[in-house]
């Protein structure tokens, strides 16, 4: 942008937004990469193209850094899920279908990964590395995500409501597991398929996803109702 062809200055108040964003899209990139403990500040300085000791005026250790990263785009992705959630929700008259509300929940993340640019495919494998870290990571995700998934658990609950709620709650297990395995990209299915599926194919996984664990949900619960309906007969 310029004035009377003279090109804008930035503030530095902009300066420093530019260069922290800078620093966390490199440490994104490597955190997502290597994880936590295999990255050093002297990393993500070198990537980012800056002094180390500038890392320490934003960032008081590498777990804080870390934190940052991961915090940036999970309230983005936790808002939208909310939101998409609500909007399937309104104004319904009947109840909601367990696979329209994992619809809801998943297709709204998957979308940013197919649409969003690398930044958030990078965050894709960022999530799987903090989802396999039971030591700090199952904080980060109770932090940012419990409100949303207490959401969507809930609205199941609505979608079967003859399914006891362990059932439920064991179905989100299984959800989580699948989603960590599509946001790690890990390549294994397509050296298994011979290339015949892709595993940063997102809109495949979108197009098959939702519904297939869909099916779980109400297998469970159908198996737990004839079970309960054997023993009381």
């Amino acid at each position: 942008m310029t004035t009377k062809g003279k090109p804008l200055r930035r503030t530095k108040a902009e300066q420093r937004e530019g260069t922290l964003a800078q620093i966390l899209d490199a440490a994104e990139y490597l955190f997502g990469q290597r994880g936590l403990y295999g990255v050093t500040l002297k990393d993500v300085a070198s990537l980012a193209n800056v002094h180390t000791s500038l890392l320490h005026y934003y960032f008081a250790d590498k777990k804080a850094m870390f934190d940052a990263v991961f915090a940036r785009r999970a309230g983005v992705t936790a808002e939208r899920r909310s939101v998409a959630l609500d909007e399937y929700m309104a104004g319904r008259t009947d109840p909601p279908t367990v696979e329209g509300v994992l619809r809801a929940y998943l297709d709204t993340d998957l979308d940013l990964y197919m649409t969003g640019g690398e930044g958030w495919r990078n965050y894709a494998a960022l999530g799987a590395q903090v989802a396999m870290a039971p030591e700090w990571g199952a904080k980060l995700f109770d932090t940012h995500f419990d409100p949303v998934v207490l959401k969507m658990i809930g609205l199941l609950k609505q979608a079967l409501p003859d399914c006891p709620e362990e059932d439920i709650f064991w179905g989100y297990h299984f959800v989580t597991g699948v989603l960590v395995q599509t946001l790690a990209r890990t390549g294994r299915i397509d050296v298994l398929s011979d290339g015949l599926c892709r595993s940063d194919d997102f809109s495949a996984i979108k197009a098959r996803m939702a519904r297939f664990l869909a099916f779980g949900f109400e297998g469970i619960c159908q198996d737990r109702a004839a079970e309960r309906n054997r023993l009381t007969n």
